[in-house]
């Protein structure tokens, strides 16, 4: 079969690009938004402007089945959290949390220190007063995450990090998302989920202080909701929604290892997306034997089958220059290469939140122990928009000095394109300086 043909081997929809021109034009793109979640998001940030603690617990109520007695988290709960859970998790923690830095260190800038006819520009990278970090929570407990958002804005400089999760139907948070927060250092950890809380760092409520920057990946609604802000607060370009991954595989990956990889991402739940890229039609058919074996077996089958019955594909390609261009135009969040030389289609990939080189790569150590962090762009923002650094938790101030060689020597300059633009007293502030 050939021409863009789709068909269905078993779980994965197969699409056919070879001899495809416009392979952009056929490639599936699943819908994220839509006029309907826009509208639900926009009502929600409404109400928390306009009611505070009173929509959040409303909110509360309606999506979480419980409202907390209080949406700050004692203080001291952080720490016996921590003292609470089991030794070895506590030790994994940490051992990440030390990667996570470790890594985000090197990321961090000195200042710098130009000077140039007598003009001495120095450039300095200030941190935020403070970072909201947003955590999914409900379907799972998440503390990787935690200690993926709020390390990095720790190791910037911001002295300030405030955490949001949604809590239990018991109105709780897991002990282990709370000892994640006690190892990251975070200020203070609220019982708020959804894009009420977004609304709620935005803009603030009673109980929930405004940051200057929100980071952290979330379902649809809490991605929208991050976009409806922005501008009242930093949010990195990036569009950190539902997991997505794609695998570029040869016949030399072994298919249960290519299968359990793309079952890794749906396991997170609906809207998710996963692509299996290969120019073998016996790949496509071993791992789709693979998939039929594993997904019953795995704890989580139904969300799994529920995201890969959906936004599960596979693209049959001509070759490693096909596929190399497939993964560039679907942008995805994790790009595994499992072939025989990865590096070699490593040079050509433009457009992907992180790339795993190898059979022994899986995005998994991405997720919790590689170092950098696991929130990455999803739905092709990876075209303009990367991970999280440090970057996103500072601005850069600029502090420039003249002396007067500086300003014989540009004045003209600046008075020249100042009567250009038609604004003579700019040009005058500098006339009147000058000798």
């Amino acid at each position: 079969m050939g021409g863009g043909g789709r068909y269905v081997l078993g779980v994965l929809e197969a699409i056919d690009l070879r001899g495809i021109v416009d392979i952009d034009a056929v490639l599936p793109r699943p819908e994220i938004a839509g006029d309907e979640p826009v509208a639900i998001v926009r009502d929600i940030i409404a109400d928390v402007r306009i009611d505070g603690d009173r929509a959040l617990r409303r909110y509360a109520e309606r999506f979480d089945g419980s409202i907390p007695e209080c949406f700050a988290v004692e203080p001291g709960e952080l720490r016996a959290a921590l003292d609470r859970i089991p030794p070895t998790t506590r030790a994994a923690l940490e051992t990440a949390a030390a990667a996570v830095d470790a890594y985000h260190r090197a990321q961090l800038v000195p200042e710098i220190d130009h000077r140039h006819n007598g003009i001495r520009v120095r450039g300095r990278h200030q941190p935020v007063d403070r970072a909201g970090c947003y955590v999914p929570g409900g379907r799972a407990a998440y503390p990787s995450t935690v200690l993926m958002t709020a390390i990095p804005a720790r190791t910037a400089g911001v002295p300030h990090v405030a955490v949001c999760v949604p809590p239990g139907p018991d109105g709780s948070i897991p002990d282990v998302t709370l000892a994640a927060a006690s190892i990251a250092d975070v200020d203070v950890v609220y019982a708020v989920g959804g894009a009420q809380a977004i609304a709620a760092m935005a803009y603030g409520t009673e109980s929930v202080r405004p940051v200057d920057v929100i980071v952290g990946p979330g379902n649809r609604f809490v991605a929208i909701a991050k976009r409806e802000v922005a501008g009242v607060v930093g949010i990195p370009s990036a569009f950190a929604g539902p997991s997505e991954i794609a695998v570029i595989a040869d016949a030399t990956a072994p298919a249960e290892l290519v299968a359990i990889d793309l079952m890794v991402q749906a396991e997170h739940g609906p809207d998710g997306l996963s692509w299996l890229i290969t120019w073998s039609d016996d790949v496509l058919v071993a791992v789709e034997e693979s998939l039929e074996q594993l997904v019953p077996a795995a704890p989580r089958s139904a969300d799994i089958l529920a995201t890969l019955s959906t936004n599960g594909f596979t693209a049959v390609v001509e070759g490693p220059e096909q596929a190399v261009e497939v993964a560039n135009l679907i942008a995805p969040e994790h790009l595994q290469i499992m072939t025989a030389d990865p590096e070699a289609l490593l040079s050509g990939v433009r457009h992907a939140g992180a790339v795993f080189c190898g059979t022994l790569s899986p995005a998994s150590i991405g997720d919790y122990a590689a170092g950098p962090s696991h929130v990455l762009p999803t739905h092709g923002s990876a075209r303009f928009g990367g991970a999280l650094s440090v970057r996103d938790f500072t601005k850069e101030l600029h502090i420039v000095t003249v002396t007067a060689e500086g300003l014989e020597s540009i004045g003209p300059t600046v008075e020249i394109l100042a009567e250009a633009e038609g604004f003579s007293t700019h040009a005058e502030s500098v006339r009147m300086r000058r000798p």
